[in-house]
């Protein structure tokens, strides 16, 4: 039996070598595992030839691994226990107990006795490791019986590899440990592992939370709630909970966390925000860009600092881009109407990049010796005097006949951040004389039977200077019908009524008169004329008293006589009131009334002078060399270096110059032509005509010295700033080029050349008229200009009748005037665009006009209109031109209705043009967006004439500038694409209905202009024109 039993035993262990499954669970707290044990001896057996320990090698580790089995089956009444050691439970509360073991089918057993496929599984709770040999006793009531366990597969001589795996849970436990027994009643099997467990849920991380290992509950429906701790730089959003299933799984996450400011999650965590980044508030969005204008040059950025010379109110959000206060308002032009005071301003040229611009007002009354005070407070503004959002206020209740100076203070929501005080624009002025205010203080100083003396208060507000009072008196019983007058000398606050009734009641009252009328009466005063007066008896030296102030009310009366003589003779030698009321603007300023501007000089032809040189002398001022120093070369011209420089204008007075030299080595003709140049420049003088400052001839090399122009030729001003002028300010400018040709045409001179190129900008924006030399167009430019057999012309600035027959006159420079224009309102974009010179002609003489820019307003484009009249003589004069303009400009809302986009006719189609998007768009010097436009499915020049504006800025086209571009060439698309389009249509002009307004008659003759003025001169980008 004992051999029998040991056969069976070897050949049970050979085959658990090659069934051993090692496996180890998640979230499980492990108490025991027979798999990781060398010995089991604290186990127990009972009785001891029972259960046998024996040695087999585990298949995954290759290490020993104990077991025990028991195969007593040929003996009847079996009862085999076998018990572990004791077993602390830790934290555990239910546990899980995995037993694998293997049973060997009873019919594949031979001489079988007493046979079982099953066994008894038990525990037992112990506070401590108390159990003995006998001890608890080895009978089922001794134990907690868990289940009694059989075998899903049992294993025979057939199929020897067959293992079961069963887990039961025992529990809650309440004691510190338990044991566990299996109890054999006949079977053979073995033991192969035993592990002892209790379920976790295992730390985890979600919300940026991290909960802990937490043990099950007890039950297996128990959930235990479990509360997480924030990540590093996170802070509780609400306190983060999750629920512990039995199972060792979380469920029903609640709560979270957050990153703090400065921090954006990252994984489980919150990382610092890095260099140009910032974070303003906890939460777990990622970290932002420093807005514009700021930067953040450490980690965890709760806000971007603003760079120098920019700020934040106190209500912006850090995300906010930094701005700038504005600069100050311009050209602010006052109207006076005795008291009150109007004024009006343009907005800065810079608003700081905000859009709560408003203006308050500075109002200080100011004596004859300069000194200012504050105004008081019965000065009323209207619509007020702080946040004034209009550009516009009336000031009222002022005294009359008294100096102010007002300041207009530009400010946003910056300034008082700032701390910046010098963006205002002031203005000082005096109001016009007014009736003065009511006297006050009339009391009676003394009477006699027929006569009352009083005097008086002059009045608080005299309103200019009081030339005389007037008292008017009457008897209180007969009424005013029977009022008297009597007039006293304004320096006088004293009079005496003769002549009066004795015993009589007499009511009196004074008023007060400048130039500008009587003031209001003073409140009657009742007075009796009485024996027992209280003026006191007349004494010897009174009639000598008496006799010099008549003598010297004479002596004042006769200087009045002559003042008012003076007055009147003045009067009628000035310009009627008519003219008075006219303001007349100027470069941006205005002419008070009473400017009366000189007489117009006659432009005269430097070419009647045999030697160049001479003409020089006449109309030029040789300047000192010493006197002149030159910083840098800006720019070269045809006939030498542009350079910048300083001009010593007197004792530590100096001012910037554009300087023109003549380089060595040039002929004759080159010199007369540089020197003609600054012959015709010498000749004027006007705000908006460039100014020659003087030459040097007598000294190598020979030099022109002109006024600096900052900013440079007006065509790239404006392309270097597209999109950033209101359009009142590109008024502006077109309006100076207009006063400055408006000089010129009254000087009888022709310039033949005007173009946005030609017009030089300072640094206040004003335009000024430039380049008076001859024809000079490079070789190598060949759409400069259309070549003639007398010269080469500028075609697409030039008037019809100029090409075709040479004939230049003020007509065609309003011609080219008109062209300007649209060269400022589409911010510098080249006239009729990439067309040939031979295109153009052709189609200006088919009636074809370019069209309105983008965002044109239809007063301005009726006066390029205007301009592009095919016969001269219908053509508005300079003159009208600057009137309109200047009406504009007092109406500013007339600039906000548009002209409406007309069809671009023209004689070629889009495919004489363009054949392919990426060509259209190079051609528009916009290349940049072709990727923009091919991934938006625009892939033909057919699907670009039907895009939208808002179409093309989803597509990434957001600078305002390029938006005008592209729509202004996806116009001309359309027209070339639509069935309709005339090829030969007629001009628009022809047709529209001229401004009334601008017409100045027939065309002046403009005797004495030169033929040899034609010219068209290359132009530079830098301050001196070439």
């Amino acid at each position: 039996m004992a051999a029998g039993r040991t056969a069976q035993t070897s050949a049970f262990a050979l085959w658990t070598i090659f069934v051993w499954i090692f496996t180890v669970e998640a979230a499980e707290e492990v108490l025991l595992d027979t798999r990781t044990m060398s010995t089991l001896a604290g186990w127990t057996v009972n009785p001891t030839n029972s259960w046998i320990e024996v040695s087999n090698l585990s298949p995954d580790s290759g290490h020993p691994v104990r077991t025990y089995q028991v195969c007593q089956v040929q003996r009847e009444d079996q009862n085999n226990w076998l018990r572990t050691e004791w077993i602390p439970k830790k934290e555990g509360q239910r546990i899980y107990v995995e037993i694998r073991f293997s049973i060997r089918e009873c019919r594949d057993i031979p001489n079988v006795v007493s046979c079982k496929e099953t066994f008894d599984f038990y525990f037992y709770e112990s506070d401590e490791d108390d159990a003995t040999d006998e001890y608890p006793a080895w009978n089922e009531s001794a134990y907690t019986k868990v289940d009694r366990i059989a075998a899903d597969g049992r294993f025979s001589n057939v199929n020897v590899q067959e293992i079961n795996k069963e887990i039961r849970n025992i529990g809650p436990i309440t004691k510190n440990g338990f044991y566990l027994a299996f109890q054999d009643s006949g079977a053979c099997m073995s033991l192969l592992s035993v592990r002892v467990y209790y379920k976790v849920c295992p730390t985890v991380s979600h919300s940026l939370a991290t909960f802990n290992k937490t043990v099950t509950g007890p039950e297996v429906t128990s959930l235990v709630q479990a509360a997480g701790s924030c990540a590093p730089n996170a802070e509780v959003e609400s306190q983060p909970t999750v629920q512990c299933t039995s199972d060792g799984k979380w469920t029903l996450f609640a709560g979270g966390c957050r990153c703090l400011p400065g921090h954006e999650p990252e994984s489980d965590g919150c990382t610092a925000c890095h260099d140009g980044t910032f974070k303003p508030d906890a939460g777990n969005d990622a970290c932002l860009s420093c807005p514009a204008r700021s930067r953040a040059s450490y980690a965890a950025a709760t806000i971007c600092t603003c760079q120098n010379g920019f700020y934040r109110a106190e209500d912006d959000q850090p995300s906010a881009p930094c701005t700038a206060p504005p600069s100050k308002p311009r050209n602010m032009v006052s109207t006076v109407n005795k008291t009150t005071v109007d004024l009006s301003w343009e907005a800065p040229l810079d608003d700081g990049g905000r859009d709560d611009l408003v203006y308050k007002v500075v109002c200080q009354q100011c004596s004859e010796s300069g000194v200012c005070t504050q105004c008081d407070d019965s000065v009323q503004y209207n619509p007020s005097k702080y946040d004034i959002r209009a550009s516009w206020v009336k000031i009222q209740g002022l005294m009359a006949h008294t100096r102010y100076k007002f300041e207009v203070h530009a400010e946003n929501g910056v300034s008082s951040v700032s701390r910046v005080t010098d963006r205002f624009e002031s203005i000082t002025l005096k109001t016009n004389v007014a009736a003065p205010s009511q006297v006050e203080g009339v009391t009676q100083i003394g009477s006699t039977e027929m006569s009352l003396s009083i005097s008086w208060s002059p009045p608080r507000k005299p309103n200019g200077v009081i030339l005389e009072y007037r008292v008017q008196y009457f008897p209180l019983r007969d009424g005013p019908t029977q009022t008297k007058f009597a007039k006293v000398d304004g320096q006088v606050t004293q009079a005496t009524m003769e002549h009066l009734d004795m015993g009589e009641e007499y009511v009196l009252q004074i008023q007060a008169r400048t130039i500008a009328g009587y003031g209001q009466l003073s409140q009657p005063v009742t007075m009796r004329t009485d024996a027992n007066g209280s003026q006191a008896p007349m004494t010897g030296d009174q009639p000598v008293m008496i006799a010099a102030i008549a003598a010297a009310g004479i002596f004042v009366l006769l200087v009045f006589v002559l003042v008012v003589i003076f007055v009147l003779y003045r009067r009628r030698n000035r310009k009627p009131p008519s003219d008075m009321d006219k303001l007349e603007y100027s470069n941006g300023e205005v002419r008070l009334p009473g400017f009366v501007a000189p007489r117009v000089k006659t432009y005269i032809d430097p070419h009647t002078y045999e030697d160049p040189q001479h003409a020089v002398l006449e109309f030029a001022k040789e300047l000192e060399p010493s006197c002149l120093t030159i910083e840098q070369v800006i720019g070269g011209g045809e006939f030498g270096d542009v350079c910048k420089g300083r001009l010593k204008m007197g004792k530590g007075q100096y001012m910037d110059v554009a300087i023109k030299t003549l380089k060595a080595g040039s002929n004759d003709k080159m010199k007369g032509d540089f020197l003609t140049e600054a012959s015709i420049m010498g000749q004027f003088t006007d705000p908006n005509v460039i100014k020659l400052q003087g030459v040097i001839t007598k000294s190598r090399p020979v030099m022109i010295v002109t006024e600096y122009m900052e900013n440079g030729s007006l065509d790239t001003f404006l392309r270097k700033h597209d999109g950033r002028f209101q359009v009142p300010q590109l008024v502006g400018m077109i309006r100076g080029v207009a006063s400055g040709m408006r000089y010129l045409a009254e000087m009888n001179y022709v310039h033949r050349d005007l173009a946005a190129r030609n017009v030089l900008v300072n640094s206040s924006l004003v335009c000024k008229v430039s380049d008076f030399g001859l024809s000079r167009v490079l070789e190598d430019d060949p759409d400069a200009a259309y070549t003639t057999r007398g010269g080469k012309i500028p075609v697409r600035w030039t008037a019809p009748e100029a090409i075709a027959y040479r004939k230049f006159t003020s007509a065609s420079d309003v011609w080219s005037y008109g062209v300007l224009v649209w060269e400022v309102m589409s911010y510098g974009e080249r006239p009729y665009w990439n067309w040939s010179n031979q295109d153009v002609i052709k189609s200006v003489e088919a009636g074809y006009r370019l069209p309105p820019p983008m965002d044109c307003p239809k007063a301005i484009y009726q006066l390029m209109s205007e301009c592009w009249q095919k016969e001269r003589n219908a053509r508005p004069k300079f003159t009208a031109i600057v009137a309109s303009l200047d009406k504009l400009i007092r109406n500013p809302m007339v600039l906000k209705v548009l002209a409406q986009p007309r069809p671009m006719h023209h004689h070629s189609t889009s495919s004489d043009l363009y054949s392919s998007v990426p060509e259209w768009l190079d051609g528009l010097s916009l290349g940049r967006y072709t990727e923009n436009f091919l991934k938006a499915g625009f892939t033909n020049l057919d699907c670009v004439a039907k895009i939208t504006l808002r179409e093309l800025q989803s597509i990434g086209v957001t600078m305002i500038g390029h938006q005008k571009k592209i729509m202004n060439s996806v116009q001309m698309l359309r027209a070339q694409a639509s069935p309709n389009t005339n090829l030969r249509a007629p001009s628009p002009i022809a047709n529209g209905q001229p401004l009334p307004h601008l017409h100045g008659g027939g065309m002046s003759s403009l005797h004495g202009t030169p033929n040899m003025h034609h010219h068209n001169t290359r132009h530079i980008t830098h301050a001196l024109p070439v």
